[in-house]
């Protein structure tokens, strides 16, 4: 090969090299500021069509009409407890009645909390707003409520429990994270192999550090077929909370029909120990 024709081919090959990482680098651009529309899918409803909703579920708004936070179903006074749930990264609150329907039989409030820029509830969405604003309903529902306070969280829910908890766990009597992760970057990764996931995520939703000095009872339960957040990671999780807890499999089931198989049986085994009778 011949001294120009070398150069030639050698340049070629560099305008290849160049256009292939400014492309590279564009995708991972792209991937890195669109990342919220692969993690967070809000469903919007109108603040008064939510109201409406709401009453027809039997929820009332909390704290007040004005600006609900969260949507509350009363027991009667002798309850005992109450449960507040951090729902997943689809839709919106009122989506989750059915956890009120089912903790109602078993003597317990709910409150089903809403997220800023879901539901009726306008905010910025990611982990310091949703974690954040989790923890100052948190704050203000154990200044509101007498009694036993558990806070429950499904798929991000746990992750976004676990983050508000970090931030402050005082006065809870317990938590339970329902399909959870260890952390966000190992689900990612798990997702998307071939990206360098842990240089493009903003959002960490590390549980495992998260819950590191929460001591009361953390029950995890996991689907056993999850294809979403495998259960693999739910066992991390489990596995990283050192004493005072459980982990609970719900078998044959996906990351959102476990709901499906449990019985009841399965609630009370978990709740007897969250208020520390099978401990």
């Amino acid at each position: 090969m011949n001294e120009p024709t070398f150069q030639a081919w050698r340049k070629r090959l560099l305008n290849l090299l160049l256009s292939a990482m400014t492309l590279i680098a564009l995708i991972l651009g792209t991937i890195y500021l669109m990342q919220d529309n692969l993690l967070y899918f809000p469903e919007p409803i109108d603040p008064r069509a939510a109201l409406a909703q709401a009453g027809r579920l039997r929820l009332a708004p909390w704290p007040d009409a004005q600006a609900p936070r969260a949507w509350l179903r009363e027991t009667p006074a002798t309850t005992r407890g109450t449960i507040i749930l951090f729902h997943g990264n689809a839709g919106h609150a009122l989506h989750r009645s059915w956890y009120a329907d089912e903790l109602e039989k078993l003597g317990f409030k709910t409150l089903l909390a809403e997220y800023p820029g879901y539901g009726h509830r306008n905010g910025a969405m990611g982990e310091k707003s949703l974690a954040g604003d989790a923890a100052e309903s948190i704050a203000l529902l154990r200044q509101q409520l007498a009694g036993p306070l558990y806070v429950a969280g499904e798929s991000l829910g746990a992750g976004v429990a676990a983050a508000a908890l970090a931030r402050n766990s005082a006065g809870i009597d317990g938590v339970m994270l329902i399909t959870p992760w260890n952390d966000l970057t190992s689900v990612a990764k798990h997702h998307y192999p071939i990206l360098p996931v842990r240089l493009l995520l903003r959002d960490r939703y590390d549980s495992v550090a998260n819950l590191r000095g929460f001591a009361g009872p953390k029950l995890v339960l996991v689907a056993e077929q999850d294809s979403i957040v495998p259960a693999k990671f739910g066992r991390a999780l489990y596995e990283s909370l050192g004493s005072n807890k459980k982990l609970l499999e719900i078998p044959n089931t996906d990351h959102n029909d476990w709901m499906r198989d449990m019985r009841s049986e399965n609630w009370r085994e978990v709740f007897a120990f969250l208020e520390g009778k099978s401990r």
